[in-house]
């Protein structure tokens, strides 16, 4: 049987899609069935001569997909963490964006990484994902990678946020808003805000204060068995919510109720990647940058 491989994208991401090109040509050398998401095959096909299939959502992708590939920066995993969810595939990216916590082969380095990763030279890291819910009667489900964020909308006025944890009342956190990161997230908005880093495996999230009025506050790191539930005040009527890139207005006096999701995300780490080689490189650790 041959290897099934889903090919991720963001259609507005021109400058991925030469290299989702020879992805595909590659792949096919391999002689693996492909399956690349539809909006970016539209952009691509009169390059494409292989015989690949499409998908355009989580229902229509099948649960048989061996891996995904993710080309991209870390916003476009984020992305494709979402059409994959709970089929336990696993998922990897190829960076052509900036930073690249997430998506770690770096773009030079397509061909070695793809002879890895059919080699089955590499791990399986298992990432916590948030479950969040608007209201008692929320009639939706959303899931967060990185992190939930509470934020204030078209006012320069800092928000109330009262935190509870386990029913038990944590803080009234008075700033511009406040974040729930997983150990994935724990490098990226929440550690520009002075959040900790979380080594992937550790079962913790972070709650980090967005410039809190209150200096003695601090960003506090909790079990992720926990469930949090945020009640918002403010004078506005409504404050912005955000799950990793999708964010939705909320009106104030909604709780927002905030646990571990049931299922993690499959990520691949080849056997010469490891988490802390992505922080030296990315964050210049250990390098003397004076001169």
């Amino acid at each position: 049987m041959p290897i099934k491989i889903a090919v991720f994208g963001q259609a507005y991401k021109t400058q991925s899609l030469g290299y989702i090109v020879h992805l595909i040509s590659l792949l096919t050398e391999k002689s693996c069935e492909i399956l690349v998401f539809d909006k970016v095959l539209n952009l691509v096909k009169d390059e494409v001569k292989e015989t690949v299939s499409t998908y355009g959502s989580n229902k229509t992708l099948p649960n048989d997909i061996d891996y995904m590939i993710s080309v991209g920066g870390d916003g476009t995993m984020l992305a494709a963490s979402t059409y994959v969810k709970d089929k336990n595939i696993s998922i990897i990216g190829i960076n052509t964006g900036r930073l690249g916590f997430l998506a770690t082969i770096q773009k030079e380095e397509i061909n070695t990484a793809i002879d890895e990763l059919l080699a089955g030279r590499y791990s399986i890291i298992k990432r916590s994902l948030l479950e969040v819910n608007i209201g008692t009667e929320s009639k939706e489900t959303y899931f967060a990678l990185n992190e939930i964020t509470v934020s204030r909308k078209n006012t320069t006025t800092m928000i109330t946020i009262d935190t509870f944890i386990n029913e038990e009342y944590l803080n009234t956190y008075w700033a511009d808003g406040l974040i729930v990161a997983t150990p994935t997230g724990s490098t990226g908005y929440s550690l520009s805000c002075n959040g900790p880093i979380i080594a992937p495996e550790v079962a913790a999230f972070a709650i980090t204060p967005i410039a809190p009025h209150n200096l003695s506050i601090r960003p506090l790191i909790i079990k992720d068995n926990t469930n949090i539930k945020l009640e918002i005040s403010s004078r506005e009527k409504d404050f912005l919510l955000s799950m990793d890139s999708k964010v939705v207005s909320v009106k104030i006096g909604t709780a927002i109720y905030v646990k571990k999701a049931d299922f993690s995300l499959q990520m691949i780490e080849l056997n010469n990647q490891s988490f802390l080689k992505t922080l030296r490189e990315k964050l210049l650790w250990g390098k003397d940058t004076r001169n």
